[in-house]
């Protein structure tokens, strides 16, 4: 059985497990969103780190990277893998998938996507909206195990510039925090 996996946030440039394919594409109906505390990896409980998650947005288009696993050995390692990692996101979904902006049907559907949910319930390291000015000091502040969280945002801008995604919320928040940090020193 073969598995894809989505990735919108550092999936796209760091996957962290075996796969036989990588391909851009992007899922409908979704934005992504500065909206996930990360208390983990790129933040503290006492200051938490930003990273995305997923908004429903009608009309809208998510770009990113699917990874094809085809083997069950490499399929249960990554997913094991991804568990651990992604474990502040309290919802999978099984996504279509596209690479194709003209296209009727998707390339794969069935892509497994991690989506941190506003559920305060489910999901208590939710952050929600908040000023770009708000969101880029929170992420000048924020560092964890994984280091720095204006790395995973800086990192995000280059991966996206990469595979030739221009991502309007991640560019101005990536600008602020450069306005910021400059407006400091």
């Amino acid at each position: 059985m073969v598995m894809w996996v989505f990735g919108y946030g550092s999936l796209i440039s760091k996957a962290g497990f075996h796969y036989d394919e990588r391909v851009i594409g992007f899922i409908k109906g979704y934005r992504r969103v500065f909206y996930q505390g990360s208390t983990d990896h790129r933040g503290t409980l006492e200051f938490p780190g930003r990273t995305v998650t997923l908004e429903p947005a009608e009309g809208e288009i998510c770009w990113g990277a699917a990874y094809k696993i085809s083997k069950e050995e490499d399929a249960e390692t990554a997913l094991t893998y991804l568990e651990v990692r992604e474990k502040q996101y309290d919802k999978k979904e099984y996504l279509d998938f596209y690479t194709d902006l003209t296209a009727t049907s998707p390339a794969v559907s069935g892509v497994m996507v991690y989506i941190a949910t506003p559920d305060k319930k489910a999901n208590v390291n939710y952050l929600g909206p908040a000023s770009d000015e708000e969101i880029a000091r929170q992420i000048i502040q924020a560092e964890g195990p994984a280091g720095p969280n204006r790395d995973y945002l800086f990192n995000l801008e280059k991966a996206l510039l990469q595979i030739g995604c221009k991502d309007k919320h991640v560019i101005d928040l990536a600008n602020e925090v450069r306005r910021i940090l400059e407006e400091e020193h």
